[in-house]
C-alpha cells in the first residue's frame, strides 16, 4: 500500500483536531459563564454523532435535531426531579425513565429519530449543569449548540476532505 494512501487520513483527522482546540480556546472566553475551562469536549462528541449519523448532511441535521430534545429533555428532568422531590431517592431517576421512555418514541419519525444523538445532547446538559459553576439552561443550551454545531461543521468537513484527497490519489 503507498505510504500517502496509509497517511493522508489520519494526518486530516489529526490536523481538525489540533484545529478544533484551537477554535474552543477562541471561543470559550466568549461564552457564559466566564471563567470556563472550554468546552471543545461538547464538539468532539458531535463530531462523532455526524459519524453515527452517516457522514450525511441529512444525519447532521438529524444530529442537531437530536441534540436540540436531548437539552429540552434534560431541561425536563431536571424540572421533573424538582417536582418528584418529596420521593427522595427517586427523584431523579423518576424523571430519567419517563423521559426515556417518551423519546424511544421518536425512533419511528423520520427527522427525530436519532436517539444517541439526544442521549448524547442530553449528557453533554446534565455534565454543564452539574459540573460549571454559574451555569443555566441559558447559557448551557447556548454553549452546548455552539460546540455542537461547531463539531458538526468539523464532521463535514472531514469527509468533505478525505473523499477530495481520495479523487487525487
Amino acid at each position: 500500500m503507498n505510504v500517502k494512501k496509509l497517511i493522508y487520513f489520519p494526518l486530516i483527522v489529526g490536523i481538525l483536531a489540533f484545529l478544533i482546540q484551537i477554535a474552543d480556546q477562541l471561543i470559550s472566553p466568549m461564552v457564559r459563564p466566564t471563567p470556563n475551562a472550554g468546552f471543545g469536549w461538547i464538539a468532539f462528541q458531535a463530531w462523532a454523532v455526524y459519524f453515527l449519523a452517516g457522514c450525511n448532511i441529512k444525519g447532521g441535521i438529524k444530529a442537531l435535531i437530536g441534540y436540540i430534545i436531548g437539552i429540552v429533555a434534560s431541561m425536563v428532568i431536571m424540572k421533573l426531579g424538582g417536582w418528584f422531590a418529596p420521593l427522595h431517592f427517586f427523584a431523579f431517576p423518576l424523571g430519567v425513565g419517563l423521559v426515556a421512555f417518551s423519546l424511544i418514541f421518536l425512533e419511528k419519525t423520520t427527522w427525530l429519530s436519532l436517539i444517541p444523538a439526544m442521549f448524547i445532547g442530553a449528557g453533554a446538559f446534565f455534565a454543564f449543569m452539574s459540573y460549571v459553576p454559574g451555569a443555566t439552561f441559558t447559557n448551557a443550551t447556548v454553549t452546548e449548540m455552539i460546540y455542537c454545531v461547531l463539531g458538526l461543521i468539523f464532521g463535514v468537513a472531514t469527509i468533505t476532505l478525505k473523499t477530495a484527497v481520495e479523487k487525487r490519489l
